[in-house]
């Protein structure tokens, strides 16, 4: 290599291993160098996040050791487990310092093929599906954990992972003999493991009707308030009433039937609460009349009391619909501002595919599958987290043009911030035989590095 080339490395080191100063004492030294070097990589790469593309980017195509950067996913021993709970607690100090973490569960597809995989599936694709067009895909299952603070430079909520966990198929366990877990399964024990990273704080998760499951509420309520869907035709009960003392018999578990949420929205006796939620699934405010109160939701065999909201929209534009929270005394409004928080999970799949390269890796053995797709969503994050820093230094500013006007940055503004930062550490001086200086237009310098930044 020669000594241009090694000055620009440790230039770009250098920066990233003062923002990943937290993250060092999770790796060995000789693993750490090559981690620097595969997230300046994967942050520089413009299209596809392998590990050959990001040694190109950084200049090292001709280096001898690169099997040594493969081992970092496929061998090299470092906990992703350690790693996210380091990554959480630096998102949660920087957005979040009080008040309650919301935070979002949502899984996602990875389409991946290749009969090297071990743990693809056929899963319904959520992406190109729709109510009345079912598509299945081959791919790898994610369920991801993200924090959902509002970023006050962005102007908005972000979902910004920090856990993710490879959920494979039951065909998938019963072919290599182990046991089955459901989605709901491994919610409870993501959702578990963060309560016991952040003791003393109230977290608020949020999901879809995936995880609107009995024992998975059970299980989690008495440390995490968990939000999510109803459906209208749920059964409802009221509290037991006081046992008298000579009862005889078992004590009662549940007491008189409530009307089905249905029922209650095709009643017109229904007395209605108008109220204005803001950040309606990022269109704006929006008129809502809701119904809430508390109830015994009964399964036979389990239950769980729940506070319930039931929505419709004063203009009609979409269908009714329910959600319950398992803490009885939070506030109806809360409750559904806390819930279209978990947009936010969907727009950051778009952005990691969109300008991370999810779906572009080619990693074919298990451990390296299972490290390179949560490591892409993190980096999501630490993005943003080194964007923050920027933007409080007025280096973060949104990419305009005549026909496009945007006031606020959005994560190609973020992650283009930060590739100005990785390649101003470079240093770009050339060796004492070649002083040769050429002569370009300002114009075309900023073109150029436009280009670079802004590479999708």
């Amino acid at each position: 290599m020669s000594g241009t080339k090694a000055r620009s490395d440790r230039g770009m080191s250098n920066r990233l291993a003062v923002w990943l100063q937290p993250f060092g004492d999770c790796f060995t030294v000789p693993t750490w160098r090559h981690v620097l070097v595969l997230i300046a990589g994967a942050i520089l790469s413009p299209g596809r996040r392998t590990v050959a593309a990001a040694l190109r980017v950084v200049g090292l195509e001709q280096g001898a050791s690169f099997t040594n950067y493969h081992r970092v996913l496929n061998r090299n021993s470092w906990s992703s487990r350690r790693i996210a709970g380091r990554l959480l607690q630096l998102l949660v100090s920087t957005f979040v310092p009080d008040g309650p973490v919301i935070i979002g569960l949502d899984d996602t597809l990875e389409r991946r093929w290749g009969s090297k995989i071990k743990a693809r599936g056929i899963y319904r694709d959520p992406v190109r599906s729709s109510h009345g067009h079912f598509v299945k895909a081959s791919g790898l299952r994610w369920l991801c954990v993200m924090l959902l603070p509002h970023i006050p430079w962005a102007g908005r909520v972000w979902g910004l992972p920090f856990l993710t966990a490879l959920a494979p198929s039951e065909r998938y366990a019963r072919q290599h003999r182990r046991r089955h877990k459901k989605l709901t399964d491994w919610g409870r024990q993501t959702l578990l493991q963060i309560a016991r990273w952040l003791p003393g704080r109230q977290i608020i998760a949020v999901t879809d009707s995936s995880y609107a499951a009995i024992d998975l509420l059970n299980a989690v309520r008495r440390r995490i308030c968990m939000i999510t869907r109803l459906r209208l035709d749920a059964r409802l009960f009221d509290p037991p009433a006081r046992r008298r003392p000579s009862a005889i018999g078992r004590p009662r578990v549940i007491g008189r039937r409530q009307p089905t949420l249905a029922a209650r929205l095709a009643d017109p006796k229904t007395r209605w609460e108008r109220l204005k939620v803001t950040g309606w699934y990022g269109r704006g405010e929006r008129l809502v009349d809701i119904v809430s109160a508390t109830a015994i939701w009964h399964h036979p065999g389990r239950m769980v009391p729940i506070r319930y909201v039931l929505v419709r929209d004063v203009a009609a534009e979409f269908k009714p619909q329910a959600f319950l929270c398992t803490d009885l005394d939070a506030n109806p409004l809360d409750i559904l501002r806390w819930f279209i928080r978990r947009w936010s999970t969907e727009v950051t799949f778009a952005e990691v595919r969109r300008h991370l390269g999810v779906e572009t890796q080619r990693q074919w053995s298990d451990p390296a599958i299972a490290r390179t797709t949560p490591a892409l969503l993190g980096l999501f994050s630490l993005i943003t987290l080194w964007a923050d820093e920027l933007c409080a230094i007025g280096q973060l500013t949104p990419l305009t043009a005549s026909w496009y006007h945007k006031s606020l940055p959005t994560f190609s503004d973020a992650i283009a911030a930060v590739r100005r930062e990785l390649w101003r550490g470079q240093n770009f001086e050339t060796s004492i035989p070649n002083l040769n200086i050429i002569k370009m237009p300002r114009t075309t310098i900023n073109a150029l590095i436009n280009a670079a930044s802004y590479a999708a």
